[in-house]
This record gives structure tokens, C-alpha cells and sequence, in this order.
């Protein structure tokens, strides 16, 4: 017992005085919200240590912060769900605007672009097909759709016809593979894919600007948000913008 506690009390010695970078002390958790898959990858191959990264919806990857779910990093795609983080006490720090994107509606590969996106195209368009966008209530890319489609006048013709889904890079992978004809996704989704065409750019002031918030919840968290600012290149290449 006194052997195992002198090995113990050494090795504790040993730590104390090796310095180590807080970059390097641990893997950093990422929760990211799923449009941002592709160049936060490749950002995070730039990293000194381990990063695993979880994508999803925003609205599901705040809940699971809020319950407690392990992340030193949350980067999500709106506003509002970065609020109820900071409300409800989950973060370290005040949260950073990093990025911003607009919003298109898409089609299979060689659609015909759509001279005006309005209820009547756009149904004339679904010939009895859906149209994919993620959920209004609680998917960002969704929340500002809806806004979009309320502002046009178009919700009410088009909310019987469409295919929710629970984050924006499903609502592509359904136009990608022909199950619907349309979707609303992110310009940056769009170009990550040869499987679509963009068939209308939705302008930009019919709906809320779109912000990507990141907020540290560790000192790790806050150590890779630095380093994310520095490769904002990286995002805006893949079809990004910034705030």
C-alpha cells in the first residue's frame, strides 16, 4: 500500500511540474450544428490535439447541452437557441458571432432555375411532391424558411406540402436523391453537393440574418474558438459568409 501511494504521489509530482498547453491537455468536444459539416472538419485537422465533433440540429444540440450532455464547444446555426444556452447559465463565456449564410431553394442536379419563387411556382414546381426544408419550429435553416415563406405569402399554400426534417443536411439529401423535387436549404449546403442545382436565391431580407454563435463552455472550448476565428478562409470557400 505505501508503495502504490509513494508511485502515486510521484507521478502527481512529475505532472505538476511538466507545463502543458491547454491546447493539448484534452480532446475537445465539439456539438456543431449539421450545415457547418465539411470545412469544421477540415478546421479541426489544423488542431494540436483531438477533436470529435457531433452534428446535428441546433434546437436537439441545445437541449442536450441544457440536460448536460459532455462539450467544451457549441457552434449553432441561430440566434435564439444561443440565447436560452446563455439564459439558462450552460456557457463560460459571451457567445461569439463567427459566421453568417443565406438561404436558396434547391433541386435535383440540371433543374430549371425558377424564374420567381412564389406559392404558385413553387407548387406548380412539386407536381404532388414535397417540398424538404428543415422543421420550422425548431431547425434553424427551418425557422428562417418559415420566415421566408410567411413574409412571401406563400406558407399557407405551402405548409400542407412539405417535408420536414430534423436538420438542413437531411432536408439535401432528400433533393440529392430525387425523393423530393425541392428544398430549402443553405447556400453552403448547396455548394457541398453535385447532386442539386440552385433554382432561386432567397433574398436576404425576408427572413432573420443568419448567424452562427459559437460558445465556449471550458477553457478548452474557448482555446479552439480562437483558433476556429483564424480559419474563417476555410468557411468562407465552401459557401459561407461572414457576420
Amino acid at each position: 500500500m505505501k508503495t502504490r501511494r509513494w508511485i502515486k504521489g510521484l507521478a502527481l509530482a512529475c505532472a505538476a511540474l511538466t507545463p502543458v498547453s491547454p491546447a493539448l491537455a484534452e480532446t475537445v468536444r465539439v456539438f456543431a450544428a449539421a450545415s457547418l459539416q465539411g470545412p469544421l472538419d477540415a478546421v479541426a485537422e489544423d488542431w494540436d490535439a483531438e477533436v470529435v465533433i457531433s452534428y446535428g440540429g441546433s434546437g436537439a444540440i441545445a437541449r442536450q447541452v441544457s440536460q448536460g450532455a459532455p462539450a467544451d464547444v457549441v457552434i449553432l446555426a441561430n440566434v435564439a437557441w444561443s440565447d436560452w444556452l446563455v439564459d439558462g447559465g450552460h456557457v463560460m463565456a459571451t457567445p461569439r458571432a463567427l459566421l453568417s449564410n443565406s438561404l436558396v431553394v434547391i433541386g435535383p442536379d440540371g433543374a430549371a432555375p425558377l424564374p420567381n419563387a412564389t406559392a404558385a411556382t413553387l407548387l406548380g414546381r412539386l407536381t404532388g411532391g414535397r417540398l424538404a426544408m428543415g422543421q420550422h419550429m425548431s431547425v434553424p435553416a427551418g425557422i428562417y424558411a418559415h420566415a421566408w415563406l410567411t413574409q412571401s405569402g406563400a406558407w399557407g399554400d405551402l405548409s400542407p406540402h412539405l417535408a420536414e426534417t430534423e436538420n438542413v443536411r437531411a432536408a439535401l439529401a432528400l433533393v440529392a436523391r430525387e425523393e423530393t423535387p425541392l428544398g430549402i436549404v443553405y447556400a453552403s449546403d448547396a455548394a457541398a453537393s453535385d447532386d442539386v442545382s440552385v433554382l432561386w436565391d432567397i433574398p436576404k431580407d425576408s427572413h432573420p440574418a443568419i448567424l452562427y454563435p459559437g460558445l465556449a463552455l471550458t477553457p478548452f472550448g474557448a482555446d479552439f474558438l480562437d483558433h476556429l476565428a483564424t480559419r474563417t478562409d476555410v468557411f468562407v470557400a465552401a459557401g459561407f459568409s461572414l457576420p
